[in-house]
């Protein structure tokens, strides 16, 4: 039996993982932001079901909730850094306050709680972290920059992580799914408000289709979850795991670009070294 510390549990990918672990006779202590759905999911399976409250823009509230849950429920063996929203709208459109409260969630948040873990997995020389980003930390997409660039950071903290706590024996995994039938474009996206007209031909198509998708995303949040469940049990875990069809053609397709790019301008960037 593991015990798995998994943040955002009330619906999408994090509730669809925490009944997935629950299922294979695993314990789960799950963030929410309400005491009406903390209730709800410790009842939810008594015994292997914890809720806690916990927002994780605090950084007083998360190392206090993870020493609750290494006394109350057990040693935590898997962290699944889960919480996070959307955001739409042009980077030029963006506010500061926007762009700050993006970073706090996706970024700062996931931040505080791997360090909050990672003394106790440390000290046992055991653990898996997983920090769930998306194929958008890989490749961009019009219209999503600001949330583009919290999870370009994550998956920064998630690479450089793997390979300073792999002498620990801690495992490291970015979780990066395309488009599944979660909330994520729908309830859990904030949009801006338009206030260049320049932008509206590009991006109100885009924006359109993206909330027309919601809920009928191809992904399916329980088959991920099962795939989550196989990357955890294996004794040499990758430090990134696409989800989705879509994911793959849009990363390989980023990757291909990127190649082409580099070697066409490969004279320049040599040309910038020392010769003496």
């Amino acid at each position: 039996m593991k015990t798995w510390f998994i943040t955002g549990v009330s619906t999408g990918f994090g509730r669809a993982l925490a009944e997935a672990a629950i299922a294979q006779g695993d314990k789960v202590a799950g963030t929410l932001r309400q005491e009406a759905q903390r209730a709800a999911f410790s009842a939810m399976s008594p015994g292997q079901s914890f809720g806690y409250v916990l927002d994780v823009r605090s950084d007083v509230d998360i190392p206090r909730v993870v020493a609750q849950i290494e006394r109350e429920v057990g040693p935590i063996d898997v962290l699944v850094n889960n919480a996070g929203y959307g955001y739409e709208g042009s980077i030029e459109e963006a506010t500061a306050a926007d762009i700050r409260a993006q970073f706090d969630v996706n970024v700062f948040g996931a931040i505080g709680v791997i360090q909050a873990v990672l003394p106790f997995m440390r000290e046992r020389r055991s653990g898996h972290i997983l920090n769930v980003t998306s194929m958008g930390g890989l490749t961009t997409f019009p219209g999503v920059g600001i949330y583009n660039a919290s999870k370009f950071a994550l998956e920064g903290i998630n690479e450089a992580l793997s390979k300073e706590v792999r002498p620990f024996g801690i495992k490291v995994t970015a979780i990066e799914p395309g488009a599944f039938r979660t909330d994520w474009a729908g309830r859990s996206l904030q949009r801006t408000v338009r206030t260049i007209e320049d932008y509206a031909a590009t991006l109100e198509p885009l924006s359109a289709v993206r909330a027309a998708r919601s809920g009928k995303q191809p992904g399916d949040p329980r088959k991920a979850a099962q795939a989550i469940l196989k990357v955890v049990a294996s004794d040499q875990p990758p430090v990134h795991l696409l989800l989705g069809t879509d994911a793959l053609g849009f990363v390989r397709e980023k990757l291909k670009t990127l190649q082409e790019e580099i070697n066409q301008w490969e004279a320049l960037t040599v040309s910038t070294d020392l010769t003496d």
